[in-house]
């Protein structure tokens, strides 16, 4: 199995965009993938505690607000947590299993390296036991 580079980084950084007198052009990613996809969810939500085997992807929150966790497959050591706020992206690479809290009603765009229908997504998806402790009442953004 491919291992992650230690030094990456779960929040990205958005250049700026380019704006002239039609409006304005924001780059969100400049990477290989072979999916893209709007998932909606309402607040309360809870997707994710499974790990990819070689699929990474970026994600984008278009609106609304998350709480982001991951560790590397099979870690015992802290879990990292990031609040996402709306216009932020953030990455998760292959390997590290993930959880996403939806904090309010919210729209994100996931552009994944791997094909994601059905067959794809589900032989390289590995499902985990819940590994936050997400109490809602004291998870804000």
């Amino acid at each position: 199995m491919k291992t992650i580079r230690p030094e990456f980084k779960i929040k990205i950084d958005i250049r700026p965009p380019f704006i002239d007198e039609r409006g304005e052009i924001l780059n969100l990613i400049d990477a290989p993938f072979a999916s893209a996809a709007v998932i909606r969810s309402v607040k309360g939500a809870i997707r994710g505690n499974h790990y990819h085997k070689t699929d990474y992807h970026y994600c984008w929150l278009q609106s609304g607000g998350m709480v982001y966790y991951h560790r590397p497959v099979g870690g015992s050591g802290p879990i990292e947590k990031r609040v996402i706020s709306a216009g932020e992206l953030f990455y998760t690479p292959a390997l590290y299993e993930h959880v996403m809290y939806f904090t309010e009603d919210s729209v994100l765009f996931v552009f994944a390296r791997n094909n994601r229908d059905m067959p794809h997504y589900e032989a390289d998806t590995v499902r985990v036991p819940p590994f936050a402790k997400i109490e809602p009442s004291r998870e804000k953004v």
